[in-house]
């Protein structure tokens, strides 16, 4: 038989490293794939083709990316594995280098690349000795790109931008994913239309920023639609959609109008994923995140006023470059004044080509890992008493299946817990379908997790 006229072998098996919008990515590779008769398999032996979507944000991940790579690798002697892909920000990043530092692997396709993954193999297998394929920074997904929603058929992830606008010191998404592209409102819309026919009850809305979602497309055209407000009332109107929950709202972007669209819908979740990142006005300034202290309070405030049980998720990074002992205890002090409901802790990474990398005095590991843990211990004790306040409570949980550590107990949401984020609810007594939205009263807590029973509407 001609090479060319080989058919590549059928069973593929991913691995999606990093965000959740990395996981839109591989989703987009999955649905093409399938599109073009493969099987996706869950266990990697059986595949001819393993795909290794990596993450390049930050050291942690970067490592998780390699040694991935490396254990799917063995699979070559042990497995079927033919050819073994690694996609990603990861390889968009380091290009070259990455290529000449894997040789275990056999085809290195960028961010703005993957969509023509089944191209890529088809030609790989019918001998192609190409082996990098990298075009622009990023793809912007369009209206017929086919995608297979990897979640629980009641919920989906949606991805409504690329890129980032913003310049933070301390991050190298631009450099990976370039500046901020935003999809179409039609677009968005459409594809919204679509997952609600498909059972999705659940929409997850993830950008780098959404406060910051048609900026380029209204920069072009002042009379464009696209802006936050628009899209959520737009969304708001489809039926099937019953939670809408937004990540990543930066506190430059908390308008009246936006909080006053969320506080009068029930639709949306009352749910801030809300980056900080530090409060002192030095720290604030070096990270280049333009604004103030000041500024992040009346973000809060306007939230907190309009929406009084609203859930705030942030994020802070210890240990920038130059902070003292002093404004990191700003932040300590901070966290036990706000009371948040979620905090994330991140020890700074410096970043090669970045602004904070290129900073001088960079911070001990010794000290960035003692202010982690002081963070995490005051963040502590404000969610156990959080979740001790909320036993007897009554609330809506979609149901997800069994526990994870359990299968005596079902396991689900409430609309302040986002997946794979936050906590659990475990229901011991009830029983409920996954993807139902039930009923259940709070009976005990834990500290990251919930503890309930399901009860009739009229208990």
């Amino acid at each position: 038989m001609n090479p060319t006229e080989m058919t590549p072998p059928k069973k593929v098996h991913f691995i999606s490293l990093g965000c959740p919008k990395n996981l839109v990515d591989t989703e987009i590779m999955v649905g093409t794939l399938m599109k073009q008769g493969y099987e996706v398999t869950a266990n990697e032996s059986e595949a001819d083709t393993v795909i290794v979507n990596t993450c390049g944000f930050i050291e942690d991940s970067k490592t998780e990316s390699i040694q991935t790579i490396l254990k799917m690798s063995e699979l070559k002697k042990s497995g079927n594995l033919k050819k073994l892909v690694v996609a990603g920000c990861l390889t968009q990043r380091y290009k070259d280098d990455l290529v000449e530092g894997l040789p275990e692997a056999d085809l290195f396709v960028g961010s703005g690349e993957f969509q023509n993954i089944d191209k890529i193999l088809k030609n790989s297998y019918q001998g192609e000795t190409k082996k990098t394929f990298f075009n622009l920074p990023t793809y912007l997904q369009e209206e017929q790109t086919p995608r297979a929603n990897t979640q629980p058929g009641h919920r989906a992830y949606l991805k409504i931008s690329e890129g980032c606008m913003k310049r933070c010191a301390f991050c190298a998404i631009p450099l990976i994913r370039g500046n901020l592209q935003s999809r179409t409102l039609q677009n968005v819309v459409n594809e919204t239309k679509l997952l609600a026919a498909g059972g999705v009850k659940e929409l997850i809305i993830i950008s780098h920023d959404f406060t910051d979602y048609g900026w380029d497309l209204r920069r072009k055209n002042p009379e464009a639609l696209e802006a936050p407000v628009e899209l959520l009332k737009q969304l708001a109107e489809i039926d099937g959609i019953q939670w809408i929950r937004l990540l990543y709202l930066y506190p430059d972007g908390i308008t009246p109008e936006l909080i006053s669209l969320i506080k009068n819908n029930k639709k949306f979740c009352r749910y801030f994923d809300m980056p900080i990142q530090h409060i002192n006005n030095e720290m604030l300034h070096k990270m280049n995140r333009k604004m103030t202290r000041q500024e992040i309070e009346t973000a809060l405030n306007l939230i907190r006023t309009e929406i009084p049980d609203a859930v705030i998720r942030t994020q802070f990074i210890v240990g920038f470059p130059g902070e003292t002992q002093e404004q990191f205890e700003e932040i300590l002090g901070f966290i036990s004044e706000q009371k948040f409901d979620r905090v994330g802790c991140f020890q700074y990474s410096p970043e090669e080509n970045t602004p904070g990398g290129k900073m001088e005095n960079q911070i001990s590991d010794e000290i960035k890992q003692k202010r982690f843990q002081a963070v995490m211990e005051v963040q502590q004790n404000i969610s156990r008493e959080k979740h001790r306040a909320m036993i007897g409570q009554i609330v809506d949980v979609v149901v997800e299946g069994l526990s994870e550590e359990t299968d005596l107990l079902l396991q689900g949401r409430t609309s302040q817990q986002a997946p794979e984020i936050d906590g659990v609810v475990l229901i011991n007594d009830g029983q409920a379908n996954i993807g139902e939205i039930v009923k259940v009263r709070i009976t005990d807590s834990m500290e990251y997790d919930l503890i309930g029973e399901i009860i009739s509407e009229n208990p």
